[in-house]
């Protein structure tokens, strides 16, 4: 599993994991820029999952010791 992190157009910060590697990853969302004109980061995971079942998006929480 790889994880990675992003922004998307409503300046919305998530992480998300998937089976996929970076340059899929890439290529997919080169395939996601032609259909769609903003970006945004549940929309890409939704079609993500199409490809890579096991993508979501994941919950980030800083522990402070």
């Amino acid at each position: 599993m790889f994880y990675y992190r992003i922004f998307d157009d409503k300046e919305e910060l998530n992480f998300f994991k998937s089976s996929l590697k970076y340059a899929e990853i890439a290529g997919l969302l080169k395939e996601y820029e032609k259909n769609h004109s903003e970006y945004v980061n549940k929309e890409f995971i939704k079609f993500l999952k199409e490809k890579d079942r096991d993508a979501e998006i994941i919950e980030v929480t800083n522990i402070y010791y």
